[in-house]
């Protein structure tokens, strides 16, 4: 395995994406090559080449679409505090991808990793074909608009085994459509597996990171905290010379190209909440018991019941399709090397909160989680920003997966969680303020759907925490909610 991606930028990376492609894909094709679902087929006997054209469906836009509030640092970026978001499925002909975002006083850093069975470059590239091999697309508006103008940016990188200007492009919105511009940033690969171009064996995954300057979108400076931009995500898949391309995939997953309306939404800081209301309620929300159906959770990924498997099979055709809804436990670890992503792991937890009476105002809530152990002893374990987001969608305890989980909506805080060492249950109890998430649900009449998930760089990063299905004997270490409320004014 050779090329661990960067986990650090020296001019941290920013990058944006949108989702779609409705780019045209030409590939020549050897004799007897079927194209995947989402392409059509025209050919042309004179020339004797096969091109691909990718089905487009249009989808209507999302009026409330995922969003990622992206946290401020003074200096350098730490890449393990990066605001953490997802997309995308893990199996043999798909990817999933993790997006990590920040940003500091002079540029925008995006980080995308990417789970891939093969991994595959152009040795000839053009700036046309660059999406036809594994490359990623970023898209930005820096103004937040719903139509392409001079605010919209698409910049495009190729998978390559080194940092290769040969391999990027970068276009410009405007009436009629990209422009091809240029501007200063940086693109940053990194790969682990076999080998590039070479499906001798299989791979684990790749890497980019992006380094934009704020003035390279003609801006003098960071956008102010409170600032809405829009993003989007494109990852582009190929896993055979010969093709064809693999369908793209998106983040947010209705998007379309050339409409920043459909992107998702780029936050400059994270959400805060403040209620001067006296308290004059308040409540404690767990499963009261073992078999009670209240406050389901699950683990999805790398369980400890499935922490880190080798075998080849099971981690492309079996990993992201199992559930642990019924675990007393749960793990939650990433990490900057994309070879252990079988490691990885998120947690899913929804509270009801109609204990809470009508017409309140939300003063404070707090989610508390016991801890009792980490995927590494004290010597190698090291500390966790584990961040708290909210779910775009429902689930059911029983069917959850990785591959079928809600996406996240926005990410809305964190808590560093030490390593530990179990002296006694119900655990080390460990607390995230979630406050804006409840009153957002609340607001909205929903139950609060929360998940947990990381930005880590480090080995050894997983923690261990007790779940809803515990048995009665430790209540008390069961995920809890504690809600307090006002009276409206």
């Amino acid at each position: 395995m050779s090329n661990q991606p960067r986990t650090q930028a020296t001019g941290i990376i920013g990058r944006v994406a949108r989702l779609i492609g409705i780019v045209i894909l030409a590939v020549v094709a050897t004799a007897g090559l079927s194209p995947l679902a989402g392409y059509a087929v025209q050919s042309d006997t004179s020339a004797g080449t096969t091109i691909y054209l990718p089905l487009v469906s249009k989808s209507s836009c999302s009026a409330d679409p995922a969003r990622i509030n992206a946290p401020r640092f003074n200096g350098a970026i730490p890449f393990a505090q990066t605001a953490i978001a997802w997309f995308g499925k893990v199996s043999p002909t798909q990817n999933y991808t993790d997006i990590r975002v920040g940003y500091n006083a002079n540029e925008l850093y995006v980080y995308l990793a990417i789970f891939d069975r093969h991994l595959w470059y152009d040795d000839n590239p053009t700036p046309q074909t660059l999406t036809q091999w594994d490359a990623v697309t970023l898209l930005l508006d820096t103004s937040g608009g719903a139509v392409l103008s001079p605010a919209s940016w698409k910049i495009v990188a190729q998978l390559y085994g080194d940092p290769s200007p040969q391999r990027r492009a970068v276009y410009r919105g405007s009436a009629t459509g990209w422009q091809a511009t240029s501007i200063s940033f940086n693109a940053v690969p990194g790969w682990r597996g076999n080998a590039l171009n070479d499906n001798s064996d299989t791979d684990r995954g790749w890497a980019m990171g992006f380094t934009i300057p704020f003035s390279s979108l003609g801006l003098s400076s960071a956008p102010p905290d409170g600032t809405s931009w829009r993003m989007a995500v494109i990852v582009h898949d190929r896993d055979t010379r010969a093709g064809p391309p693999i369908g793209d995939q998106f983040w947010p997953p209705q998007g379309s190209l050339d409409s920043p309306g459909c992107w998702g939404a780029l936050n400059f800081g994270l959400p805060a909440y403040q209620s001067n209301v006296t308290p004059t309620g308040s409540a404690i929300i767990r499963r009261p018991t073992e078999r009670s159906p209240l406050v389901p959770d699950a683990d999805v990924g790398a369980a400890i019941a499935n922490q880190c498997p080798g075998d080849e099979n099971h981690i492309w055709n079996e990993w992201g399709n199992r559930n642990y809804g019924s675990a007393p436990d749960f793990n939650i670890q990433n990490q900057s090397d994309i070879a252990d992503w079988p490691c990885f792991a998120k947690y899913y937890v929804t509270f009801p909160l109609d204990s809470i009476p009508p017409g309140k105002v939300i003063v404070s809530a707090t989610l508390t989680l016991h801890q009792f152990g980490n995927s590494g002893g004290m010597d190698v374990a090291k500390p966790s920003w584990i961040q708290v987001l909210t779910a775009a969608g429902d689930w059911s305890e029983d069917t959850i997966t990785w591959n079928n989980a809600p996406i996240a909506y926005e990410n809305v805080g964190g808590s560093w969680v030490n390593p530990t060492t179990l002296t006694g249950w119900p655990g080390t109890p460990r607390t995230w303020d979630v406050s804006y998430a409840v009153a957002r649900a609340y607001a909205r009449g929903e139950p609060l759907r929360l998940i947990l998930y990381s930005a880590d760089s480090d080995y050894h990063s997983g923690k261990y925490f007790v779940s809803s299905d515990t048995g009665d004997w430790n209540i008390a270490g069961r995920p809890r909610l504690d809600v307090r409320w006002g009276e409206a004014r």
